[in-house]
């Protein structure tokens, strides 16, 4: 029950060391991840304790991956230092790369994702929330305690919202959860998690949260049309924002008509998908579904 990311998942921390690295890293050895070590080159060698485990510093990725199989990063680094630490991360042939970090420059975002699709990486963000896979493993900042596992699959531009549906919907539960990040610029798409979605035999629905700003919504519509045969049920944050104006993510810009919450909901509901006008209005759409299909 899970994409992307299982109980099997061996993951690195790039800026374990920091503050935020050290705390989150904490709640993901918590919910269960198998945290295999942190890389900071200043640091190589030492070991750090959360609680009841001792989890190794590697100089590079590279090192990281050769002594304990990890498959996946999690990268905390400050803004200026997030494209070479994906770089890096790729380099190594690490197959996942979660970039929690913000702030980082547009053209930093359009080299390191092109770098790493090159390279055969995914990555999930920048500036996102992670993904977790209930009772299995969480890589990033999403809160493990407000679900539990289940059928519905989660992909959402918010981190916010993320938590909030997971919460609305945590009788029910989810086979993955993935914020994709609300930068113009992103490693993982909509369309990326539909797909995988589909192909998930223990996810039965998927939920897709989107807002106002750019074309993603539009283009995952049409992807539903064409390969979508699991029912879909979305919320589009956004819908009194002001036209023109730059609205909370770098990416949420409307100009016109275009890319507008009202555009976004017509193109889904377009494709038969079900659209809530709030987020408690979102998880009823999903309780419905559910209980239609049994």
């Amino acid at each position: 029950m899970a994409i992307h990311l299982t109980k099997e998942s061996k993951v690195l921390v790039q800026g374990m060391t920091g503050g935020e690295g050290m705390k989150h890293t904490r709640r993901m050895l918590a919910a269960g991840t198998d945290v295999v070590g942190g890389v900071n080159p200043r640091k190589a060698g030492r070991t750090v304790d959360f609680d009841d485990r001792a989890v190794p510093v590697f100089g590079s990725v590279a090192d990281g991956i050769r002594a304990t199989g990890a498959d996946v990063t999690v990268v905390f680094v400050p803004p200026a230092f997030a494209r070479s630490a994906v770089v890096e991360a790729a380099d190594a042939g690490i197959g996942l790369a979660v970039v929690i970090t913000e702030g980082i420059p547009v053209h930093d975002s359009v080299a390191f994702t092109a770098y790493a699709r090159r390279k055969g990486t995914r990555v999930i963000g920048p500036n996102c929330p992670g993904l977790i896979t209930p009772g299995q493993s969480n890589a990033g900042i999403i809160p493990a305690d407000i679900t539990k596992p289940g059928p519905v699959g989660l992909v959402s531009k918010s981190g916010t919202l993320t938590y909030q549906l997971m919460y609305e919907l945590r009788d029910i539960g989810f086979s993955t959860c993935v914020g994709i990040g609300g930068d113009p610029v992103v490693g993982t798409t909509h369309i990326d998690c539909l797909a995988a979605f589909q192909d998930d035999p223990d996810t039965d629905l998927v939920v897709l949260i989107g807002e106002i700003g750019g074309d993603a919504e539009e283009r995952a519509a049409a992807y539903i049309r064409e390969h979508v045969t699991k029912p879909v049920v979305a919320y589009i944050a956004g819908f009194t924002a002001p036209e023109g104006r730059t609205m909370g993510h770098a990416g949420a810009i409307v100009s016109g008509s275009s890319g507008t919450a009202r555009a976004k909901k017509e193109a889904l509901e377009a494709v038969g998908v079900r659209v809530g006008g709030t987020p408690t209005e979102t998880a009823r759409h999903v309780l419905a579904v559910l209980e239609a299909g049994r």
